[in-house]
């Protein structure tokens, strides 16, 4: 008996080394993997998430505190510096923004004469960036969902012209977009609008739409805004061409169809059935916008290296980013005014960091340079990464994926992954691989209302052409009593961004340990690779961002 169990045990190992030599994953990766340290991933996030770090907000001391953290858990485990002059440090510029309510004004004017609007209950106002006093008046018209999309045949500008006039739309985008093209087109209103020759824009929500409410939306806006600038002091991601940006609330919205002469019903009914809708709606509005600077706030990213072990690859990059920043302290909810972020994302912060510690297990590192990246400034709109993306510490065109980790959602065990960006380019042979490896599966998108591909950092890297992957659990947990999808629900609408995202929460650290596993061995996999990820023939975003060749051996950014 104890001879045929030991044998049984000898074939099963057997089959189990078999099983693995067939994974594609090299022996040295496969056991640095299994080194994984759930217990080193509580670790980081009970200290990042500490009352102490007084929710990390950008220019704060807490921020300072928690970037001073990452570099020493860099230095222990001997990345090199890759920030400025040597340092782990990247400084990020940025300044604030803030709409001066008294001297701001919004006036409906129509047949029937003026009727003034109130600030904060009827509508909202963003700053107009580089410029103190703006004031505009011109006609409306509605142009559905504001969005031009030829590639999916649906242009919402198509008959009409907008030229000198304000545009109002629908937030989002059409519910018949494919789910990443729905959140790129949900968020490129503004230079759409720019581009076709609007002074303004007025945008409200459809009545399913909770995510842009007065309520909220008021609060958040007198909070101000901020931008990152170049090195002229001139802020980026703007559009001066338009004189107002205008948020309405619900009441004042169903009011501006009143003298269209259509009726807000069907106008919503052709919105739901992603219907291309222009026409005037026979008003216009006077806006006043006073924009006041609200001060510069020194940002920084927190750069490690791991250089490649190539002599040529090497000089190629792996970027791996994980945003370090919250929200600070603010209005107590339920006697708690500490924003922790111990989901968002001192989670994704913890995670790379363990892939950074299997990285430096390595006999060898591999053939390309990995970059480990927590950036700054992700709650005020991906400033960090978008300035790391736009200035990055190596050459940019060498810069060849991205690995992004953000709120992975681990409260329940690790069944199935979403892999946000995999479907776009040939990195999906990698994930798909190391999920087969991992015994996970690759689900689609369980909620594209979210509009989670344009939500974080990873799509500052594909602004620049620079494929990137973003994992996050998919809704399957093993327990049929335990709905995936509800949980996450209902933490998005009772915990997110609020002083209750702390370390105490019902985290599941071994699910934790296997996303370190994913970034660990998706990046390993990419930078051993002898080619560079490519885009997908025909793919929307390699067409609208994709390198094409200079001529000069490297590659730019396609326009």
């Amino acid at each position: 008996m104890k001879f045929a169990l030991t044998l049984n045990v000898l074939l099963l190992s057997f089959s189990i080394s078999s099983a693995q030599d067939k994974s594609g994953i090299p022996a040295e990766a496969r056991t640095a993997s299994q080194s994984v340290k759930p217990e080193a991933i509580r670790a980081h996030m009970r200290f990042l998430a500490d009352d102490a770090m007084e929710g990390r907000k950008p220019g704060t001391r807490g921020y300072r505190l928690a970037a001073n953290y990452v570099i020493s858990q860099f230095e222990a485990l001997g990345l090199e510096p890759a920030g400025d002059q040597q340092t782990y440090l990247q400084k990020v510029p940025l300044r604030q923004w803030r709409v001066n309510e008294e001297n701001s004004s919004l006036i409906l004017i129509d047949k029937k004469g003026e009727k003034p609007l109130v600030l904060g209950k009827n509508y909202n106002l963003s700053p107009v960036y580089g410029s103190e006093k703006s004031e505009v008046t011109a006609p409306v018209v509605f142009v559905g969902f504001g969005v031009t999309a030829p590639d999916l045949n649906y242009d919402d500008y198509k008959n009409i012209d907008v030229k000198g006039k304000i545009v109002a739309y629908f937030n989002g985008a059409p519910a018949a977009f494919p789910s990443n093209q729905r959140a790129y087109h949900g968020s490129a209103k503004l230079e759409n609008a720019a581009a076709h020759g609007a002074v303004g824009v007025i945008s409200f929500s459809l009545p399913t739409d909770v995510r842009n409410r007065m309520e909220s939306s008021a609060t958040r806006a007198r909070q101000g805004t901020y931008r990152w600038l170049d090195k002229d002091g001139k802020p980026q991601r703007v559009y001066p061409e338009l004189k107002a940006v205008v948020s309405l609330g619900d009441s004042t919205a169903r009011a501006v169809f009143a003298e269209s002469g259509h009726s807000l019903a069907d106008v919503i009914a052709a919105a739901n059935k992603s219907i291309p809708q222009t026409f005037p709606l026979n008003f216009s509005v006077r806006v006043k916008t006073e924009t006041r600077s609200g001060g510069d706030i020194a940002g920084y990213n927190v750069v490690g290296l791991l250089p490649g072990s190539d002599p040529v690859l090497k000089n190629e990059y792996v970027v791996y980013v994980s945003h370090l920043d919250h929200l600070g302290v603010g209005r107590p909810v339920k006697g708690d005014s500490i924003f922790n972020g111990a989901h968002d994302n001192a989670s994704g912060v913890a995670i790379n960091l363990e892939a950074a510690r299997m990285y430096a297990s390595l006999p060898q590192h591999p053939k390309r340079s990995i970059l480990f990246v927590a950036v700054t400034a992700e709650e005020m709109g991906l400033l960090g990464s978008d300035y790391f993306a736009s200035n990055p510490t190596v050459p940019q065109e060498n810069i060849v994926a991205n690995l992004c980790l953000d709120m992975p959602f681990f409260f329940h065990k690790l069944v199935d992954i979403v892999p946000y960006g995999s479907e776009h380019s040939s990195m999906a042979k990698e994930v798909n691989t190391v999920a087969n490896y991992l015994g996970v599966k690759v689900a689609k998108d369980p909620i594209p209302e979210q509009v989670v591909f344009m939500r974080s950092d990873h799509f500052s890297f594909v602004r620049h052409g620079i494929p990137a992957i973003y994992i996050k659990s998919g809704t399957e947990t093993g327990n049929p009593e335990l709905d995936g999808l509800k949980l996450n629900l209902d933490w998005r609408a009772t915990i997110y961004h609020s002083p209750q995202d702390e370390i105490n929460q019902p985290f599941d650290f071994n699910a934790a340990a296997r996303h370190a596993q994913l970034q660990f061995l998706i990046g390993y996999l990419t930078a051993q690779h002898p080619e560079r990820p490519t885009w997908n023939p025909g793919d929307f975003f390699g067409n609208k961002f994709g390198r094409k060749p200079s001529g000069k051996g490297q590659t730019e950014t396609g326009k």
